[in-house]
């Protein structure tokens, strides 16, 4: 199953695509999409909007998964990245993708094995994880732990049903 996972931001958003063979992960590709902060907030959320389908056009997942907003001491901060994240989740929505949606803390939980990992030994974990892996960014590192994090859970529930049925 290829997996799309987001890491959104409204100067920066992070992609990663994994593909999963029950507990086998193989990177595939990893990225960008930057929104221009010269132009209104409008016009920036469509481009990460437009970004994230033309990475859905290009590598086709079949399933995605966006990390959660966390709240900071700067609620225009948060709105305005709760604003980015809306146009990034809708595009895999719009897409016909199932999309998972996992907190900071589960998706450092499944990566690393603790919700409290630094942003080094995320990028460190997903490096480890995914061989050969060249990360372009800290963005698409947490991306990529974004996608890691949904093929986990998604493995788990087909080993749940596949005991339930038997």
């Amino acid at each position: 199953m290829r997996v799309l996972g987001l890491d959104p931001g409204l100067r920066v958003t992070g992609w990663g695509i994994v593909d999963a063979e029950g507990s086998r992960l193989r990177h595939v590709a990893d990225g960008v999409i930057k929104s221009d902060d010269r132009l209104t907030l409008a016009e920036r959320l469509t481009q990460l909007h437009r970004g994230v389908l033309d990475v859905i056009a290009q590598w086709t997942p079949e399933e995605a998964a966006v990390e959660e907003t966390f709240v900071n001491k700067n609620p225009e901060s948060t709105l305005k990245l709760g604003q980015a994240r809306g146009a990034v989740l809708l595009a895999p929505a719009l897409s016909g993708l199932t999309v998972g949606e996992y907190a900071p803390a589960s998706v450092k939980q499944a990566v690393v094995g603790t919700g409290r990992a630094a942003k080094e030994q995320v990028g460190m974990m997903v490096r480890t994880l995914l061989p050969g892996c060249l990360v372009k960014s800290p963005d698409a590192a947490d991306a990529l732990a974004v996608a890691i994090c949904h093929a986990h859970h998604l493995n788990t529930a087909r080993r749940l049903a596949r005991a339930v049925v038997s």
